[in-house]
């Protein structure tokens, strides 16, 4: 019930058993024949019935006895009396039948061990419940066909929203059905296309931007070269190496939004340990600490330079490494450290373009701050995502999760 389409659903179905459920009330309260009228009418048949029967009282059809039964003294009184008021007085008895207590029958003296006896129906709200329920049953069908057709763009939105690329973007949807489905994916398909444009607009701005400050760096390298004095040039290399490396890492951001690398299935484990291993002959303070085998399907080349950063991560703002694999209804990869962790109140903002956690501790470490930046968009183009939190004896926890898949077999 908590869809949109049960909810109009239901509404229908309540609205319109509601209303004809009040009209049927209604008719039946104009149109019933008023309970003394009705009685009346009763009395008049059983008099004529009784004048008949004694016309011929030796007919088969009579009973030699009343009615066998409970007797019902308020009816019996009631028909007495009415047919005392039409002129005929008939010392009739009403009782109910012993094999079922909503019929009774009427028992009419017609002479000495002589009785008429007629049954009368039970009540008739049984058959408006029937009628109630065919209804309802009637109009919940309509009701259900209905709620489908109004709620089929908002559908399309819900299936569209939850279709989203990791770039942002939104696959094309059929513009087929009724006009309101048609209309509704012809605006979504448009703002596709926006969305787009607009993404590709901003990468390729900062792709250019990254591009032409190569040049210029290029000629500060080599001015720098003739500044007088040992420090202030290595204050001037190092500024320069920084801006190289910050125009490097906004053009290899732009690459890995952009560019789309064919996926493969790739075993887990054997490539994180291949990884550690190379950061390991590299001096970085990182090492295995556990491993299961797991597949997952990913590039090779991207999901290799993803974690290369999370593990130098680890290694140097983290001071030491450990990673693990483990592999449930996702392939996992646990890298903790044992660093300062970051502060609660700027944890959603470390994946944001040039974060430093702390810049004065940092200073001396390379990097441009798009690391993790790089390393969740290339995470996210295989389908998972990447956590961090603080451990509780101290350091970092960076959690890799990515669909695991069964092993080609070879």
């Amino acid at each position: 019930m908590k869809t949109l389409r049960a909810k109009f659903a239901l509404l229908l179905v309540v609205s319109i058993v509601a209303v004809v459920a009040l009209i049927t009330l209604a008719v039946i309260y104009v149109f019933t024949t008023p309970k003394e009228i009705e009685v009346d009418l009763l009395a008049k048949q059983f008099i004529t019935m009784e004048r008949l029967a004694k016309q011929s009282p030796n007919t088969g059809d009579l009973a030699r006895a009343p009615a066998a039964g409970a007797l019902d003294g308020d009816q019996t009184e009631l028909l007495r009396a009415a047919t005392e008021r039409l002129g005929t007085r008939i010392d009739l008895l009403v009782t109910h039948r012993a094999d079922d207590f909503r019929f009774r029958a009427v028992s009419l003296p017609v002479g000495p061990d002589r009785w008429i006896i007629v049954d009368i129906d039970p009540p008739s709200d049984p058959e408006l419940l029937v009628w109630l329920a065919l209804m309802s049953l009637g109009v919940g069908s309509v009701a259900v066909k209905a709620a489908n057709r109004m709620s089929r763009p908002l559908a399309l939105l819900e299936s569209a929203v939850e279709s989203v690329n990791a770039d942002g973007t939104l696959p094309v949807l059929a513009e087929q059905g009724p006009a309101e489905v048609r209309a509704t994916a012809a605006a979504i398909n448009a703002l596709s296309a926006r969305l787009k444009q607009a993404i590709e607009s901003r990468m390729r701005l900062v792709a250019a931007a990254g591009h032409d400050l190569r040049t210029p760096l290029t000629r500060m390298r080599l001015r720098a070269e003739f500044v007088s004095g040992d420090e202030e040039r290595a204050l001037w290399l190092r500024d320069i190496d920084e801006l190289q490396r910050i125009a490097h890492s906004a053009i290899q951001l732009v690459h890995e939004e952009t560019t789309k690398t064919p996926a493969e299935t790739l075993r887990l484990d054997e490539l994180v340990g291949n990884i550690v291993e190379e950061l390991r002959e590299q001096d970085y303070a990182i090492e295995m600490a556990e491993t299961f085998p797991v597949s997952v399907r990913a590039s090779h080349l991207t999901l290799s330079r993803a974690l290369r950063n999370l593990f130098i991560n680890a290694a140097t703002h983290g001071v030491r490494g450990r990673v693990i694999v483990t592999c449930g209804e996702t392939a996992r990869i646990t890298i903790s450290d044992e660093g300062p962790g970051i502060a609660p109140e700027i944890a959603d903002e470390v994946f944001e373009p040039f974060f430093r956690a702390d810049r004065a501790r940092s200073q001396n470490i390379p990097g441009a701050g798009l690391g993790l930046t790089i390393s969740r968009e290339i995470i996210r183009k295989a389908g998972g995502d990447i956590t961090l939190a603080n451990r509780p004896g101290g350091g970092l926890v960076q959690t890799v999760e990515l669909p695991a898949v069964a092993a080609a077999m070879g």
